[in-house]
């Protein structure tokens, strides 16, 4: 395996000492996870990871980036002292982006961007090197850690950045030197940090301080703030590309077609017509699409090999999963599972309410005799002082006509329960947890159940019982946030 960092340059990156020479073919931050021949990083968040040094040596960790001797770790173990580990991991970040020639793009945004950098990932990798992370790691590790185990060969790269805060954009993006930047959205997540949509897109903004001279930002032209997003550019001195349904930008949505099994997308680059598809059902994925082709063109790639690529893309678990789950095996009858219970905040809660209406469910093979539209929807966290407004007025989407019961979990989730025509309205619980014994009796063969909440309300368990109904088979994908 090939070496991602020897002792030496390691060394010279972050000024730490070595006690012995080492080299390392990965780094990792979890034992759980670990690789051997990984360096681990004992970084300190809910546990210091210096107790876990031991632990990780023992399972091939070829060394330990650590801030001092462990307890129980002999002196002369491979270990990287450095007087913080953060900032050691940071530091080697920055070795590893000045020693690539990679073309570096990053990606953030209040929904889609985990979806829209895997779907970059797909892109790019078709035509180069490609390094991205796995995982949705875009925080104030996660985007050291990406940029940390970047390969030196590397061609493209695709980086992930996210906040919860104002201020935490710049410094991850800076870090990162983009030649180009993408801003999916700007939509109603956060609100408890930033009071505002437009706070919240002047963060999303900050992306460009972390432009190279010359480099590029693909931006939503249709929000209320898209304007605080090109002021940004114009004053970083950005190449700029529009995409959504405004007429005259550089990438304009024309038309969007829903199948079982796909989106399929029109849309205009200048006076060429495009015509492309992504293999999961859902309207929301089209203008993430749009802007991936954008970012293709900005890097001058082939266009015709992006877009045959994007139908290679699909979503990650947990983020609007596509499953059959057969109750019965010998006829093979049962529903459908959409699992969406990674995240949620109103934009996606609409766009998820949007696909699971654009579905369609199947009569006359169930218990009930008719097939419905299931929701079941936990807590939307992080949302501020109009939380309980935001959940009650989930009722008025247009979408939950064709939905025929709405289940809801958390106490956030009790304003829309209350909300509810008296005809939509399931069970309401405050936990996940108490909904788990009694899924068997809110699904029936022939039913599309929709499950999404944020990561903290614990829906996923939900998820799981749903699974326990029968057997799961992958038939496609939709949704994300």
């Amino acid at each position: 395996m090939a070496i991602l960092w020897t002792s030496t340059d390691a060394a010279v990156a972050t000024g730490g000492q070595v006690t012995v020479p080492w080299g390392a073919s990965g780094i990792s931050i979890d034992t759980r996870t670990l690789v051997p021949g990984d360096l681990f990083v004992a970084l300190t968040d809910v546990r210091d990871g210096h107790d876990f040094v031991a632990q990780a040596l023992a399972r091939g960790a070829s060394a330990a980036l650590v801030s001092r001797v462990p307890d129980g770790v002999p002196a002369d173990a491979p270990l990287l002292i450095v007087p913080d580990v953060l900032d050691g991991l940071r530091a080697l970040a920055r070795a590893a982006r000045a020693r690539t020639g990679a073309r570096v793009v990053g990606v953030t945004g209040s929904v889609g961007k985990t979806s829209t950098k895997d779907m970059l990932a797909v892109v790019l990798g078709g035509q180069g090197r490609t390094h991205a992370a796995a995982a949705s790691y875009n925080n104030h590790w996660g985007v050291p850690l990406t940029l940390a185990r970047m390969p030196a060969d590397s061609e493209f790269a695709v980086i992930e950045i996210g906040m919860n805060h104002p201020g935490e954009i710049a410094p991850l993006a800076r870090l990162s030197r983009l030649d180009g930047a993408l801003i999916t959205t700007v939509g109603a997540a956060h609100l408890e940090a930033f009071e505002s949509l437009e706070g919240i897109a002047h963060e999303k903004a900050s992306i460009l301080d972390g432009l190279k001279p010359g480099g590029f930002a693909v931006l939503p032209a249709d929000l209320d703030v898209s304007p605080i997003l090109l002021d940004k550019a114009v004053a970083v001195g950005a190449r700029v590309i529009r995409f959504g349904l405004t007429e005259g930008v550089e990438f304009r949505l024309t038309e969007v077609a829903l199948t079982p099994e796909a989106t399929v997308i029109r849309a205009t680059a200048g006076q060429e017509r495009l015509l492309f598809k992504v293999m999961t059902p859902g309207r929301h994925f089209a203008g993430n699409a749009l802007a991936v082709l954008a970012v293709a063109r900005a890097l001058d790639l082939d266009p015709t090999l992006a877009a045959l690529d994007l139908a290679r893309w699909s979503p990650p678990a947990g983020r609007g999963t596509r499953e059959r789950i057969v109750m019965d095996p010998v006829d093979g009858v049962g529903f459908e599972l959409i699992d969406d219970a990674f995240n949620a905040n109103p934009t996606s809660m609409a766009a998820s309410l949007d696909l699971l209406a654009a579905m369609q469910p199947v009569d006359g093979v169930g218990r009930v005799g008719t097939g419905r539209r299931i929701a079941i929807l936990g807590d939307m966290l992080e949302l501020g002082r109009t939380e309980l407004d935001l959940h009650a007025d989930i009722a008025r989407h247009p979408a939950l006509a064709s939905v025929a019961q709405v289940h809801c979990v958390g106490p956030r989730m009790r304003a829309l329960h209350m909300a509810l025509p008296q005809r939509r309205r399931g069970l309401w619980v405050e936990t996940a947890a108490e909904l788990v014994p009694q899924v068997r009796g809110l699904v029936d063969a022939g039913d599309i159940v929709l499950v999404k909440g944020s990561k903290g309300i614990k829906v996923s368990a939900v998820v799981d019982a749903l699974r326990k109904l029968g057997q799961a088979t992958a038939h496609g994908s939709e949704g994300e946030r």
